[in-house]
Order: structure tokens, then sequence, then C-alpha cells
């Protein structure tokens, strides 16, 4: 049972943030989805105050600060629970909670912010906490269970007659609106939670554990393999293994994503497939925004890493270890370059600087058949992205 309490609290990034590369240039660590919810949206549950970010000064305008006395600042790394949230709510002013050498939350009133000195207290209990972007389908197993567990709402539909269902009907949580229709649903691998509005078309088979977000739909004769999160408004089908798709991202048709994290606003064209394995059975390597380089994993299974807003063409390759950062357009045959920078468009044959402003002209009609607008602000945050990512500047 949740305990509601009366704190705000914002949600601070710490070193750990360039390894949530590229999922962190268009938002604040608090926000990428796993399990069933963004940390941001777990507070929310557990308080009745406020929840904000203190995040990089180019996301404030989207992601404002709370500004206020009273808040208590927390590691947007740690996926919170009970405990940890009733530890947070009793810090005294100067406190800090830490682990492993680790800072996970802290209460330092604004105007004695600075040149204090801290009382550390180590935090005991168990705690989920975030260190890299692979965690986000590595430890989705655990938050799934996690989410379903503390969060969900307990009263649900019943699976309708047509469907088959494999284990335990307690691990099977169907919100009310959603629509599931001569589906294989398997919880005894974990549990199944389907969110409001969302729908599981004909033929469609599940193994746990498995969210689908609100509004989503999980397309004809889909197999999803656990653990995998689909965030709200996506469309999905073919087969997807342990993967991570933020929300309002389509992958829509046949073809294989396993062991891989997906942005928001992405869509990945027919027959598109990652390799999540080596033929050598080695270890995998990635990206590193803070070596520059591609830096050993110490993973045999890992996939594809994809920013916002990008989106590849039909039968699109690519390989194991690969990493597409922001607004980036794809085609082409033969594998796509392991590392993509931001505002890219090529292929296997090259690459060169995305126009900006076709880029945003794209973006925004993406975002306008969802009734949703990309302002003024979001577009300069993406033109962040767009500075950083390459020398030769468009001026929105």
């Amino acid at each position: 049972m949740i305990s509601r309490i009366n704190i705000s609290i914002e949600l601070f990034e710490d070193e750990y943030l360039n390894q949530f590369y590229p999922l962190i240039e268009t938002r604040p660590l608090g926000e990428l989805r796993m399990g069933i919810y963004s940390n941001s949206e777990r507070w929310m549950q557990f308080i009745s105050g406020k929840v904000n970010h203190q995040t990089r000064l180019y996301l404030k305008s989207l992601f404002p600060p709370l500004a206020e006395e009273g808040a208590l600042q927390v590691n947007a790394c740690v996926i919170p629970d009970q405990r940890f949230a009733d530890s947070v709510s009793v810090l005294k002013p100067n406190e800090c909670l830490w682990q492993s050498g680790r800072v996970l939350a802290s209460f330092v009133p604004l105007d004695k912010a600075k040149g204090i000195d801290l009382v550390n207290i180590e935090y005991e209990g168990d705690l989920i906490v975030l260190k890299h972007i692979t965690d986000l389908f590595l430890l989705n197993d655990k938050v799934i269970r996690h989410d379903f567990e503390n969060f969900r709402i307990r009263t649900g539909q019943t699976l309708s007659a047509g469907n088959i269902l494999v284990g335990p009907d307690s691990n099977l949580f169907i919100s009310p609106g959603a629509k599931v229709n001569a589906s294989i649903i398997n919880t005894e691998t974990g549990p199944v939670y389907i969110g409001h509005g969302a729908e599981v078309m004909e033929g469609s088979m599940i193994r746990g554990p498995f969210v689908l977000g609100d509004h989503s739909t999980l397309k004809m004769g889909a197999k999803v393999y656990g653990a995998t999160t689909i965030g709200p408004h996506c469309k999905i089908g073919g087969e997807v293994s342990n993967s991570v798709i933020s929300g309002f991202s389509n992958k829509a048709h046949d073809g294989f994503l396993g062991n891989s994290v997906l942005g928001e606003w992405c869509n990945l064209g027919a027959d598109t497939n990652n390799s999540n394995l080596k033929n050598n059975y080695g270890s995998v390597s990635l990206w590193n925004k803070v070596k520059g380089d591609f830096d050993d994993t110490g993973l045999i299974f890992c996939g594809l890493m994809m920013g916002d807003h990008s989106k590849c063409g039909i039968n699109t390759m690519f390989n194991t270890g690969t990493v597409v950062s922001t607004c980036c357009n794809l085609f082409g045959g033969g594998y796509m370059p392991r590392f993509v920078p931001s505002f890219s468009w090529g292929g296997s044959e090259g690459l060169i600087q995305y126009n900006f402003e076709k880029a945003i002209e794209t973006a925004s009609m993406v975002m306008e058949r969802r009734q949703m607008v990309l302002d003024q602000d979001y577009k300069e945050v993406l033109w962040k992205v767009f500075e950083e990512s390459h020398t030769d500047k468009i001026k929105p």
C-alpha cells in the first residue's frame, strides 16, 4: 500500500549522466522510461507535492526547476520504493543519503546551497540504481515487477474469451479501455501490464514481463519476449525481445528488435532488423560519449540505442552495439555505421549533415499526427543538440 508523502522533490543528474547518451540529449535523466513509468511519474505516486528536475541549462525551458524552499534533491537514477521515499521525506537540512559512494538524496536549502558541510547518512536498504543506458533493458525485468506490485490500479478488466492465458491471472493487468483479442499471453515468466486505451490485436504472442503503454498498439501476429516495455502511443509489430521503446515511436512491421532502447518519435521502416549477438559470441562494444570512442560493455547481448526523432527506411540493418543519436534519417543497403552522430542523413555509403530546418519540418509533421506541437522551446533544445553535433551550423 503506497503512503503518499507531502514533500516536493527535484531529480538531479550526477556523474553518470553521459552514460545514457543519446537519450539524455533531449530530456532529463528522470524522464527516461523503463518498467511501467519514468522516475518522475513514479515519484508522483509517492508524494503529494511537485516533482521537477535539476538539469542542464538548455533543457530548463522545457523542464523548469521548482525554485522553492523545502524541495528535496533526489538522484534521478534511483528507482524509488516506499522505504526510500520515507527515508527521503525525513531528511533534515544539510543531510544527505548515500550508498556505495554515490549520493542518493539530500536536503539543501536554497539559501545555503554553497559552502556547506553535509551530514552523510548511509542508506542500507536494497535499491535499483541505474548506471548505464544498457541498464534500461538489463534491469527492466526487475523494474517491471517492482512497478507491477507497487503501483498498478487494482481494478482492471478480465481477459475476454477467445484469448489464451498461460500462467496466473494475478500476473495480468488490463487497464480500463484496453482491448485484447485472440492472443496468447504467458504470465508464468512475469507480469503483463496493458495500459489504458491500448490494443493487442489478433494473433499476438506475449511472454512477460511486458508493458504496453497507454494508447499503444501491438499489431496482428506480433511476438514479444520479456522483459520488454513499450511506452505510450506506440505501434509495434514483428518480433521484439528485452527492449525498451520510450513512447510515440513505431516499429509497425515485421523485423527483429532485441536488447535495444529507442527514444521518442522514432520510426523503424518495414523489415528493419538489428543484431544483438556477435557471430563470435564476443563482448559487445558501444559508443561512449565520455571517451569519444567505443567501449567494451562486457555484454554478449546488446543491440540498438536510438535517440529521439530518428528514423530508418525499409530493410535497414543495424549491427550489434549500434548507437544512433538524435534526429537522424537513415536509409540504403548494408549495415548502418555503428555510431551515427545527431542530425545525420545517409547510411552505409556515408553520412552528411541533416539540414536543421528540414529535420524540424519532419519532426513537426510527425508530432502533429499525434495532436502535439513542436514549439519554440522544443526547437531550441533540438538546435542545441544540432550545435553540439556539427560545426557547419544552419541558424534556425
